[in-house]
């Protein structure tokens, strides 16, 4: 099971870079482990840090009003490149729970949801209008809610988007594939029981 997803509040980090593909979300260096923990302070490492490991003071992340960012208002086509699931564990281990942009590649785009990340495609006007938001600092709050699939700024402005019905279901109630497997266990049971009865040498 994922954490579900409902009504997020928090500060909203512009990242403003079109074309960000997923090894510069998680460089291929990372990629060495299957856990999904312990990612995010690699997460833009390339970015993030130089090549002495210090962080980069400029870069949006390390600034103090954005460390605790848990949505990412970003460039057109975030999460173009290689298809690995790394990308949205980088993120969700940072603490972002929601990416905002115009367009998303795809592959990354469902990963996202596999993963209890939202991602929302909003217009290049409303995109312009959040990344606004975005960079008012540690006044840079948005609230986005699922159930009503709304975005509101700061100043009260709200913007509405849109999410397949399916995916919205599985958020709001934390299902990943294995926690919609469990959701037909009791299927699952009464089919292996009737198949063991009927061929009981199996």
């Amino acid at each position: 099971m994922m954490e579900k997803f409902d009504k997020l509040t928090g500060i909203a980090a512009p990242l403003p870079l079109v074309n960000i593909d997923t090894d510069m979300i998680i460089p291929k260096q990372f990629l060495k482990t299957i856990k999904r923990s312990g990612l995010g302070v690699n997460l833009f490492d390339e970015m993030r840090y130089d090549r002495q490991g210090n962080e980069v003071e400029d870069f949006v992340l390390n600034k103090p009003q954005y460390r605790d960012a848990q949505i990412l208002v970003a460039g057109d086509n975030f999460g173009c490149g290689s298809s690995r699931e790394h990308a949205p564990w980088a993120l969700l281990d940072f603490g972002i729970r929601c990416v905002i942009s115009t367009s998303f590649a795809d592959i990354f785009y469902n990963n996202c949801f596999k993963n209890g990340i939202l991602p929302i495609v909003v217009s290049p006007e409303e995109h312009a209008k959040l990344m606004d938001d975005a960079e008012r600092g540690a006044n840079a709050v948005l609230t986005v809610d699922l159930e009503n699939q709304t975005i509101s700024g700061p100043d009260g402005g709200e913007i509405g988007f849109e999410v397949d019905p399916w995916r919205k279901h599985c958020l709001l109630n934390g299902l990943d594939d294995i926690g919609l497997t469990f959701e037909k266990s009791a299927s699952i049971d009464a089919f292996e029981a009737k198949a063991s009865a009927e061929r009981p040498w199996v």
